[in-house]
Order: structure tokens, then C-alpha cells, then sequence
């Protein structure tokens, strides 16, 4: 059995369209809580690099854990929400990133960093199945012609999370990173607080009744998953895309320290603003893909991402500091565009499709872990050669990868 598109009229076991609004809801507070989860990483990449005396490529760990989970887990978890359906995935997405929450406890205790990357690994599973799940479900609740806008728009409302967590992560625990220095004790607390919330997440919504996709046979006559041009594409753009996006808001903090006179706790705020301006974008972007070509509003920003980091690191002060800050605002419709144009005509296929695309957001500890490296050997401009060369690849995806057939 394979998923066909939902349109607004479709028929599903939750009813008309009006029963559309718990679904939307949910998956709003779905997106706020893996992006504060995510973006609470960038809080603890300068914290445990000061608190284990670690490198930048050893911080970077963080990171590489966290998104080596998509790659090890994307697949399994699509297979699971294809066999369960998406509302429970959703509720094991929550269920299981609560333990990796309250698995920070011991790890303070301890004051051990590799139990901290065993607990960022099994938080990572829990997004995983979130992501698996939610992905394909936003784009199949609608017509496939709005389905950018639709992400977009869900995106910007969860994108909030990402707003609140380094600002959240600030006060809590890069504040008191001098007073308790080489302890943990300040992660503590917050964790075990996000524990109780997403158990709570998923009481709730385990008891919501969602609307479910209709269900029929594949009718594409066996054909391969990679047979897909724009898939295949898309997942290298999408690998590309979050290597670029963690990469540039792990190091941020202290790229904004080393270029300006600002302090870790007051450059960790700032990133809040990377991470928002990625907010104002998706609702920005959500609006001119109503009417622009998706693969002509990602290419201009592909183009400004580069554009902007090449001042940035060209630069020193408020212009560097800034100018990288700003590349968040066009990466904010990236991830939706991309995994939007890539799933085109692919509908018989959605979960699978979700599967590996997720699998390429490993990317995020990839590309990371190889800027922390070149930021220990060489120096800021030639580490963001990296995330730089990610953004070509997406503009190349842009302009000519998310055709479904060679021109």
C-alpha cells in the first residue's frame, strides 16, 4: 500500500476539512519543539567546549552525534511510521526524545561528556521519528502545488523554537557556565523540565484524532525510489542545506566573540537572532511562494547565502558579525523548498521518500564536525569555505536539479 495526495475535499477518517485545524495545530507544536531541541545544541557546543576543556572539532561532537542519527535512523523510523501511521510516530517521536532528555540527569551527575552524546543521541531518535513523520504528512494535507507554502508556513510557527532556544539557553546555562565552571550542573535542570513537556506532548496527542491519509495501491508499476531525478538531487541538496545551516549556528557564538568585543553569553543571545530572522523568512517566503517559482525563490537565496558569507569572513566587527547573522533569513525557506521539489510526483512513495531524505540531514554532523576541524587548523574564513561550497550545491539544485527529467 502506498500514500496517494490528500486535497482539502479528500476523504479521511477524521472527516471534513474543517477537522484539518488539530492536525495544523499539532504539527505547530511538533516543529517548535524539535527546533528548540536542535538549536538548544548551539547553547551546549560553547558550554561543553569551556566546561571539558574540548577543541572545536571535539564540541563539534555535539552536533556529529545528534545528526548521525538521521543517518542511521531515517530509514527504520520511515519504515515504522509507514507501518504505524503518522500520528503514532508522532507520539513515540515524543515519547522517546523524553528519555533522552531525562538521560541528561546522569550525565551531570557524572559531569562525563560521552554520556552527554549518548543522551544527544537518543533525544536525536526521538526527533528523527518527529521529522519521518511530520514531513511527508504537511505535504500530503493539501494540494501539491502549495505544498512549499504550506511547509513554509508551518515552519515559521515552529521556527519559533529556535527563536526562544539560544536566548533560553543563555540565561539558564551559558550564564552560570563562570560560576560553575568544569560542571554541568547548569544543563540539569532545563532538561528535565523539556522531559516532562514532551511527555505531556505526547499524552496529548495521543488522544487527538487526526486526519489520515487515504490509503491506496501504488499505481507506477514498480518503479525504483532513485529512478527519481529530483530525489536524488534533492538529497544531496538537503545533506548539503543542513550541514550549512548547524554548521553556521553551532559556531556562531564564538565566530561573533573572535571578530567582535562581545562576551559568550552576549554572542549566544545573538544567535538567537539567526535563528530568528529564519522565522520572519518562512512567513515572508511562505507568502511569495503563492505566487514565485520555488526553484527561483531557493536559487536568489542560495546566491545571498553565498554572498553574505563571502563579506562576512572578508570582514571584522558589526559587518561580519551581522552579515553571517543575516544568512539565517535565507536559509529560512531552504529546507521546505528543497524537500518539497525533491518529493515531486513522488507521491505513491512518501514515506520512503521521507525516509531518505531525512537520512540526508546526517549532513548537520558532517559538515559541522569538518568546520570544527578546519576552525582548529586553519582559521573562521577558510571553515566557512565549507558551509559556503554547500550553498553552491543548493543553487545548482535551484537552477537545474529539481527537474524531474534531464532538460
Amino acid at each position: 500500500m502506498a500514500l496517494a495526495p490528500v486535497t482539502p475535499d479528500a476523504s479521511t477518517e477524521a472527516g471534513p476539512q474543517q477537522h484539518y485545524r488539530p492536525a495544523l495545530i499539532t504539527l505547530a507544536v511538533l516543529y517548535f519543539m524539535m527546533g528548540f531541541i536542535t538549536c538548544m545544541n548551539d547553547t551546549l557546543v560553547p558550554f561543553f567546549k569551556d566546561s571539558f576543556e574540548l577543541t572545536y572539532a571535539q564540541s563539534a561532537l555535539v552536533q556529529f552525534y545528534f545528526f548521525l542519527t538521521y543517518g542511521v535512523m531515517s530509514i527504520p523510523a520511515g519504515i515504522l511510521v509507514g507501518k504505524f501511521g503518522f500520528k503514532q510516530g508522532m507520539v513515540a517521536g515524543f515519547a522517546v526524545a523524553a528519555v533522552g532528555a531525562l538521560l541528561f540527569f546522569p550525565a551531570s551527575v557524572f559531569h562525563q561528556y560521552y554520556l552527554f552524546l549518548a543522551a544527544l543521541f537518543v533525544l536525536a531518535i526521538g526527533i528523527v521519528l518527529l521529522q519521518v513523520a511530520a514531513n511527508p504528512y504537511i505535504t500530503l494535507l493539501g494540494p501539491a502545488e502549495t505544498a512549499s507554502s504550506r511547509f513554509n508556513l508551518i515552519q515559521a510557527v515552529g521556527s519559533l523554537g529556535t527563536t526562544v532556544a539560544p536566548v533560553f539557553g543563555s540565561f539558564y546555562i551559558l550564564s552560570k557556565s563562570d560560576e560553575l565552571a568544569r560542571s554541568s550542573e547548569p544543563v540539569r535542570m532545563p532538561y528535565l523540565a523539556l522531559a516532562g513537556l514532551l511527555i505531556l506532548i505526547a499524552l496529548v496527542v495521543s488522544r487527538l484524532r487526526l486526519p489520515v491519509p487515504v490509503m491506496r495501491p501504488a499505481a507506477d508499476g514498480g518503479q525504483s525510489l532513485f529512478a527519481f531525478r529530483n530525489l536524488r538531487f534533492g538529497i544531496a541538496a538537503l545533506f548539503c542545506y543542513v550541514g550549512a545551516e548547524v554548521s553556521v549556528g553551532s559556531f556562531l557564538a564564538s565566530y561573533i566573540v573572535d571578530v567582535s568585543e562581545a562576551s559568550l553569553n552576549d554572542a549566544g543571545t545573538m544567535v538567537a537572532l539567526y535563528w530568528g530572522s529564519m522565522f520572519v523568512g518562512r512567513f515572508i517566503g511562505a507568502a511569495i511562494l503563492k505566487t514565485v517559482k520555488a526553484s527561483r525563490v531557493l536559487s536568489v537565496a542560495a546566491i545571498a547565502a553565498i554572498v553574505l558569507i563571502i563579506i562576512s569572513v572578508s570582514s571584522a566587527g558589526p559587518l561580519a558579525v551581522w552579515t553571517m547573522i543575516a544568512v539565517g533569513l535565507f536559509n529560512s525557506i531552504m529546507f521546505a523548498t528543497i524537500f518539497s521539489l525533491s518529493v515531486v510526483g513522488l507521491e505513491s512513495y512518501a514515506t520512503r521518500a521521507s525516509g531518505w531524505l531525512s537520512t540526508a540531514i546526517v549532513g548537520g554532523s558532517i559538515v559541522s564536525f569538518g568546520q570544527g576541524w578546519l576552525i582548529d587548523h586553519y582559521n573562521w574564513p577558510v571553515a566557512f569555505m565549507l558551509p559556503l561550497l554547500c550553498y553552491v550545491v543548493i543553487l545548482f539544485f535551484g537552477l537545474n536539479g529539481y527537474k524531474t527529467k534531464c532538460p
